[in-house]
């Protein structure tokens, strides 16, 4: 019997695919997958050898743990094909906004624990906040942290507050490539190659980025030891702050995470 089902081999199933297997968690013989994209194949080389199917059941069935990285709008079609048929399993849900109690109804008998990562899995340095159904026991929570721990970091939180987490972090990285985007822009502006720009503003946001985790210093402080008194950083924050920079970053994780509580409307 199979251990682990994906059903979706979409960007964010693919790159959880690999840093699994990248860290030897589970063998692509141990691994089966359902997508309506892929080969039936008893060993897809497109897939580092797991099996593939585009029978979302006949996978599912065949595993113990069942990860549905899936669009919350294709969660209904998806659990239409497997309801009723996986009691006692481990349902792990990428999909932004569907809820524990929703999935439960749909597939009773099953362990559900949600799971909200972002895209900077596809290179090992993402961020997952897990929250756990109360059928699901430290042993399953163990798991899912054990899984996601392969494409990056992992925290626990309470299921209410994963709206909010897909506002910050699960919406974030395209806030932050708009933002990579625009000092690039500000940097052709002034004369710089496009490449020596976009090398620049990408490698300066990972340093701060890295700076911020690793100090444990409140963001403020680490601006303000960039910003000398009557510098050139502190004009560039006046204008910041007089186009709503702030504002604008906080509006927009309000909007994404309201847009996840819409999409439970089920």
């Amino acid at each position: 019997m199979k251990k682990i089902c994906f059903i979706g081999l979409g960007k964010m199933g693919s790159a959880l695919l690999k840093g699994i297997i990248d860290s030897s968690i589970y063998r692509p013989e141990d691994i089966i997958a359902a997508d309506i994209v892929v080969n039936n194949s008893e060993k897809n080389n497109n897939f580092y050898g797991i099996e593939t199917s585009r029978d979302n059941f006949y996978a599912a069935s065949r595993a113990e743990i069942v990860l549905l990285a899936v669009k919350p709008q294709v969660m209904d079609e998806v659990m239409e094909d497997i309801k009723g048929k996986l009691k006692n399993k481990l349902i792990i849900s990428i999909a932004a906004g569907i809820s524990i109690e929703y999935l439960k109804e749909n597939l009773p008998g099953c362990k559900i624990i949600r799971v909200m990562p972002n895209t900077p899995a596809l290179v090992k340095a993402g961020i997952s906040a897990i929250s756990a159904g109360t059928d699901a026991v430290q042993r399953d929570i163990e798991m899912v942290k054990r899984l996601f721990t392969a494409v990056g970091e992992v925290i626990e939180v309470k299921e209410n507050l994963l709206d909010a987490v897909t506002g910050l972090s699960g919406s974030g990285p395209a806030y932050i490539y708009m933002a990579i985007e625009a000092l690039s822009d500000g940097g052709v502006l002034m004369g710089l190659p496009r490449k020596v720009a976009d090398k620049l503003a990408a490698q300066m946001v990972f340093g701060a980025a890295k700076m911020a985790l690793e100090t444990g210093k409140h963001t403020g402080e680490l601006k303000n030891m960039v910003t000398s008194p009557g510098g050139t950083t502190i004009r560039a924050v006046e204008e910041l702050e007089k186009n709503g920079l702030r504002s604008s970053l906080i509006t927009a994780v309000r909007a994404a995470a309201e847009r996840s509580e819409e999409l439970k409307g089920k």
